[in-house]
């Protein structure tokens, strides 16, 4: 797949900064550059092929909404906001997506899945493929952390955070289940509303449970079908 060629215009830092993150666990996107303003894009739009902006609507000079009227021939367009009141009107523009601020991984998602609607090509994070130097970063006490998906055992929500066990130690971040479950490859599985396990690391189960080493996993009652189809002689 060839590579799509991508434009960040954002005037907020974080905002920028977020962006960038997320599209790090995608190969197929390369984000040729960050602009504070529409006008600045406009110039890298000039210099060579843009297949996908993600644009700010609240900007100074000129609004991405304006901006985007300007274009004659647009590429596909994600706007970001934190203000719901111009969703109807980027519709109309055709628009590909509208992410509210602050944008969830999980969000962010399923609008770059909505590419696969033009491209005609499975699209898929990074991260789908495990091999043995595969990884994903998370925020854990103040730093980004590399944590190496070969070496996880399972992964526990509890309340407001997520604990992920495993081989050597126990990483802690402010981050919902759900959110970690979209970055994982098919060899994770949600067994229960608060675990996800990997299935290389079962050691045993029975109908009800899952065993990794020393720790025993519940199966959720509305996870026992989707575990039985992975473990065919679960009864």
């Amino acid at each position: 797949m060839d590579q799509l060629k991508c434009l960040v215009i954002d005037d907020e830092p974080l905002a920028q900064n977020i962006i960038e993150n997320y599209l790090k666990e995608f190969s197929f996107i390369e984000l040729v550059a960050t602009c504070e303003n529409a006008l600045s894009g406009l110039e890298w739009i000039k210099k060579q092929d843009i297949d996908l902006i993600f644009l700010d609507i609240s900007m100074p000079f000129i609004s991405g909404i304006e901006f985007i009227k300007t274009l004659q021939h647009p590429p596909q367009i994600i706007l970001t906001t934190a203000h719901k009141e111009f969703a109807i009107e980027s519709y109309e523009l055709n628009v590909l997506d509208y992410l509210l601020k602050p944008i969830s991984f999980e969000r962010f998602l399923k609008a770059i899945n909505k590419l696969n609607i033009c491209s005609s090509q499975v699209i898929k994070p990074l991260t789908h493929e495990l091999e043995n130097d595969s990884f994903i970063y998370v925020k854990s006490e103040k730093k980004n952390v590399r944590i190496l998906l070969k070496d996880i055992l399972f992964i526990e929500s509890v309340k407001d955070y997520i604990k992920i066990h495993m081989t050597d130690k126990v990483i802690i971040t402010q981050l919902s289940i759900s959110v970690i479950e979209q970055r994982l490859p098919d060899n994770f599985l949600r067994v229960h509303r608060s675990f996800i396990i990997a299935k290389n690391k079962i050691t045993a189960y029975t109908q009800h449970d899952l065993e990794i080493g020393k720790h025993q996993i519940p199966i959720g009652r509305n996870y026992k079908m989707i575990v039985s189809k992975n473990f065919n002689s679960l009864q």
